[in-house]
């Protein structure tokens, strides 16, 4: 379901929504992403929604005006107007294709305009679009694994598994917020080269890390793995992630049991999940160099080479205190794309349950740092400053090794356009404060 193209993803498509037939809009007729929403200010209560250009399309009104239309697309409308999108996530590929098809025939131009299952966007208030049970962290960038492995053991930077196996590790659902987020900078042991003891306080080396964000969709019972053959059709969709980073924290407490304090206290996606039937067209070929060991057999699947790759652009944005209040928009730092990834979103969700490990609806994965093999295409400020060595310089003259209190990271992902038109994950920003 999830490579092959129909009717909602005609080209020539276009809304009675104008703002939806815009050629810069991340949201045309042919993405229709789901959130989680609801009316700033009014005491309104969240539901689910979908983005059409500058509006969301109501589920809980959707719902009302489907009551004679396909069943399984009603249905869907229903689940998804609840106060998460966990139960749509839960009735899978077919009902979220049928809602899709239904979206996509009331939106056309051609379709009796219907404004009053419309909310703005300017006046909407995001929320984190499902209960996350679990949260897993990938680490799926080998040239991110490799930078980073080069500042510590330059002579071995990957580690013997690293080409073998997805590495993970199971990290926190708490902490996790919807894009606008800002927290405090974190607090913890750190302990320098020439210091003999630790000592407690703030961060001094806050960093991001630009990911991808995988929703699960219908989940497995334990004991039963999910082959990767039909991992995507238990993926809800994808959105922008930003793992917040305390790598002077890390550097101290990550041996033997990896990160803790160092990323517990915050991270944040976007609001909007992409589904994988909307990102059809944009599949990619999934290369592995020749002379890397080549994927065991249940990490390898029909489809793999030829389309197991997403073509998503990844773009990281930094806007200082100083920067907002003299007016200055966000500067680009980075840009990388998601198809450098060496191993694909079916392999993530199949070797996360090939032990029995049972996955449930709204449980999130994160890629793990998306960096491409050039320098520009850094992830991560650790790997844009060789750890601190080399600052940045922004537009305005200031200089960065790592985050500093009032900075903005704000990322952004898309698909280019072609044949087809493009389609935009929207932003995700969080806003570093100062230590309590």
């Amino acid at each position: 379901m999830s490579t092959q193209l129909n009717e909602t993803h005609d080209p020539a498509l276009r809304s009675w929504v104008a703002s939806a037939n815009t050629p810069d809009t991340d949201f045309p007729i042919q993405n229709l992403p789901f959130c989680l929403f609801r009316r700033a200010g009014r005491n309104a209560v969240f539901g689910g929604g979908v983005a059409i250009g500058d509006q969301i399309v109501s589920l809980a009104a959707l719902g009302r005006v489907l009551e004679d239309a396909d069943p399984l697309a009603r249905s869907a409308a229903v689940l998804g107007a609840r106060s998460n999108l966990n139960a749509l996530m839960d009735a899978g590929p077919a009902a979220w294709s049928a809602l899709r098809l239904a979206l996509s025939r009331l939106l056309r131009s051609d379709a009796t305009p219907r404004p009053d299952i419309l909310v703005p966007q300017a006046e909407a208030e995001f929320g984190v679009p499902a209960q996350i049970g679990d949260y897993t962290d990938f680490y799926t960038s080998i040239h991110h694994a490799t930078a980073v492995g080069k500042l510590f053991r330059p002579d071995h930077p990957l580690l013997p598994n690293y080409k073998w196996v997805p590495i993970g590790y199971h990290g926190r659902a708490s902490t996790i917020g919807v894009s606008g987020q800002s927290f405090h900078r974190p607090r913890g042991q750190t302990r320098g080269t020439t210091e003999a003891e630790p000592v407690f306080g703030p961060s001094k080396r806050l960093d991001y890390e630009l990911e991808v964000g995988i929703f699960v969709g219908g989940g497995n019972p334990r004991g039963e793995p999910i082959a990767a053959a039909d991992a995507e059709q238990h993926v809800f969709g994808l959105c922008l992630l930003n793992d917040w980073s305390a790598r002077d924290l890390q550097a101290w407490e990550y041996q033997p049991l990896g990160p803790f304090l160092s990323k517990n206290f915050a991270t944040t996606i976007s609001p909007w999940i992409v589904t994988l039937e909307a990102l059809a067209p944009y599949r990619t070929a999934w290369q592995r160099d020749a002379a890397d060991p080549q994927p065991l057999p249940y990490l390898d699947y029909p489809s793999l080479r030829d389309s197991g790759g997403f073509d998503i652009e990844l773009e990281v944005l930094l806007q200082t205190a100083a920067m907002r209040r003299d007016g200055m928009a966000p500067a680009r730092i980075s840009l990388s794309n998601f198809r450098h990834s060496y191993w694909t979103v079916a392999q993530l969700l199949a070797h996360h349950t090939v032990n029995g490990c049972a996955m449930q609806p709204g449980d999130l994965l994160g890629s793990g740092t998306q960096s491409g093999p050039q320098p520009e295409e850094a992830g991560s400020l650790l790997e844009l400053t060789a750890g601190g060595k080399q600052p940045l310089t922004l537009p305005n003259g200031e200089q960065r090794v790592f985050l500093e209190d009032g900075d903005t990271i704000e990322m952004r992902g898309w698909t280019r356009a072609g044949r087809h038109p493009r389609i935009g994950f929207g932003a995700v920003s969080g806003t570093v404060l100062a230590a309590r």
